[in-house]
């Protein structure tokens, strides 16, 4: 099988693993949305301390997969996992996702936001990579790119970081942290209280 690509994981794994680095200790973590794989197949082995397990609706779990073939030893078989249908009965210290709010219904975004409160260990962390709008604006790329995706599905589209934090602090999660990132991107950290 040739392996999914994405060359948007390319350019944004380094400035992605800096703030990993930063925020994550040693434990579990459930990544949502693992798309290619190619986040799953080398962040981990930065992160020595970290039991990486990647997660995505069934019809990706192959390109994962493949990627797994060559990846790090902290990493988990892919699990199929669906925001909208049951998650694993486990729980984690941390949850990340990465480019997956903006594809996402709303209705979805928080019920992955309720979910995560329910599997995050107290104090656990959940980092949520991609564009988002601030009170309604974003940068130029980004409504562009909010432009395509409505056109696409009405119900995609960027999110406001004032709406996510609403969601989150309804789940009994506190902001932690809004990392900048390349190309108008950013990383959300939120602490389960």
């Amino acid at each position: 099988m040739n392996k999914p690509f994405s060359q948007a994981c390319e350019n944004n794994k380094d400035p992605i693993l800096a703030v990993l680095r930063e925020h994550l200790g040693s434990g579990r973590l459930l990544e949502i949305g693992s798309g290619t794989g190619q986040h799953a197949a080398w962040l981990p082995a930065f992160l020595p301390g970290i039991d990486w397990q990647p997660s995505d609706v069934a019809e990706n779990l192959p390109g994962i997969r493949a990627w797994l073939d060559e990846g790090p030893s902290n990493v988990r078989l892919p699990l199929e996992l669906d925001v909208r249908g049951s998650w694993p009965d486990e729980t984690f210290e941390y949850i990340f996702t990465a480019n997956t709010f903006h594809i996402m219904d709303t209705d979805s975004v928080r019920l992955c936001i309720r979910q995560a409160g329910e599997h995050l260990v107290r104090g656990g962390l959940f980092l949520i990579y991609g564009p988002f709008c601030y009170n309604g604006a974003c940068a130029d790329s980004n409504a562009r790119f909010d432009t395509s995706l409505r056109a696409q599905d009405p119900a995609m589209g960027l999110r406001d970081y004032t709406w996510i934090e609403e969601c989150m602090r309804e789940a009994d999660f506190e902001p932690v942290a809004d990392h900048a990132m390349p190309a108008n991107n950013r990383i959300l950290v939120f602490r389960r209280n």
